[in-house]
């Protein structure tokens, strides 16, 4: 193989696929990037035998149609370290690759082509399309919820609802949840699957807020996304995901709109003395006024109270800080409103910016 490239044509595909290259391997390959030139384009591959992101690009000269794999990672540093509009030249030569750009040189082992690793034959049995924004919004907005390393291995991803009316995301660490609806007309149908948390994590990186659309198609096994010149594709999560109806509670009576900034602002000014290991704040309520408490082992403790529009009766709860805040961080309406029932239930969280999305936080005994 051999071919003449411009370093921005080439550094696109690499930054694309290089999410998939896992820094520590089972298999040597699976460090290396397939290369595989084909019609006048250079087609490059990564796997970790999860999830599997192909792109192109069109090189400047290349040679007959011929395969070769080279370490992803250091190619792709290689290729972020030239200047803007260098020429790059790769040459491959027995089990080496030969990279050129002006006086600099550098040679690559390679595997064989033939031994790189490829997911099973992906067969559609649903597709439909949204515009890029408005998948990673509903990424954006459940993601930060999902489960990690948790032994329910269907809590460590993100369940993907598809109805004819509606596209629904909802993530669950067994103490949060996440939901986000958006309003589509897709069609006819209804599919549900869990995708992967290293695949949601690597989609929220690639998938941009311009305009344009993203092509989501369902397999028995797998999900495939096409967007932006980028085919990717990831297994999905066999098993079953818990009835997240069920945990939105329905019958919290005390509603409290609170400015989001204003939230944000005094619970990081209670977590200065917050218990490090367990974030724990106790948030209580009274006529017109919140107050946030926060102690740790030394014995140190933190007030801070918020002037606020609320006539219900008193009450505390319990909750973990870096819950709340992660949903604080998450959505981008001025006002949250939060509703509670008492100090053993649920908070349901919402923006009334964003009717689609609501959050779950479970309550935590001090």
């Amino acid at each position: 193989m051999r071919f003449t490239i411009q370093r921005e044509e080439l550094f696109k595909p690499l930054q694309q696929t290089v999410g998939a290259v896992e820094r520590r391997q089972t298999m040597a390959i699976l460090g290396n990037v397939l290369l595989r030139s084909e019609a006048g384009k250079l087609w490059l591959t990564t796997t970790d035998l999860e999830i599997e992101l192909v792109s192109s690009c069109t090189p400047d000269s290349i040679d007959m149609d011929s395969s070769l794999t080279v370490p992803a990672r250091k190619l792709f540093d290689i290729c972020r370290s030239l200047p803007e509009g260098a020429e790059i030249e790769l040459t491959a030569e027995s089990e080496r690759a030969l990279v050129r750009s002006g006086r600099s040189r550098f040679t690559l082992t390679t595997l064989p082509a033939q031994d790189y690793p490829a997911l099973d034959t992906f067969v559609s049995q649903a597709e439909f399309s949204l515009p890029k924004a408005q998948l990673k919004g509903l990424l954006s907005h459940t993601a930060f919820a999902m489960a990690q390393q948790d032994v329910r291995y269907y809590l460590n991803g993100l369940l993907l609802e598809v109805t004819a009316e509606h596209v629904t995301t909802v993530a669950t660490d067994g103490h949060r949840l996440a939901t986000a609806r958006l309003a589509a007309a897709l069609g006819s149908g209804e599919y549900s699957v869990i995708v992967p948390r290293k695949a949601v994590t690597e989609l929220s990186r690639l998938i941009s807020d311009e305009e344009g659309e993203v092509t989501v198609r369902l397999g028995a096994n797998n999900i495939e996304l096409t967007f932006d010149g980028l085919r990717f594709t990831s297994k999905l999560i066999d098993g079953r995901f818990p009835d997240y109806q069920r945990v939105i509670p329905s019958g919290n009576d005390k509603a409290v709109m609170i400015t989001r900034e204003v939230l944000r602002q005094a619970l990081q000014r209670a977590s200065i003395l917050s218990n490090e290991k367990y974030r724990g704040i106790r948030l209580g309520l009274a006529p017109n006024l919140m107050r946030i408490e926060a102690h740790n082992p030394e014995q140190e403790e933190a007030e801070v109270e918020l002037e606020i529009d609320y006539s219900g009766e008193e009450m505390d709860i319990g909750f973990n800080l870096t819950y709340l805040l992660d949903v604080i961080n998450t959505v981008s309406g001025e006002n949250l409103q939060l509703e509670f029932r008492d100090s053993s239930s649920s908070v349901l969280i919402s923006d009334p910016a964003e009717p689609g999305a609501s959050y779950v936080i479970m309550p935590m005994r001090l």
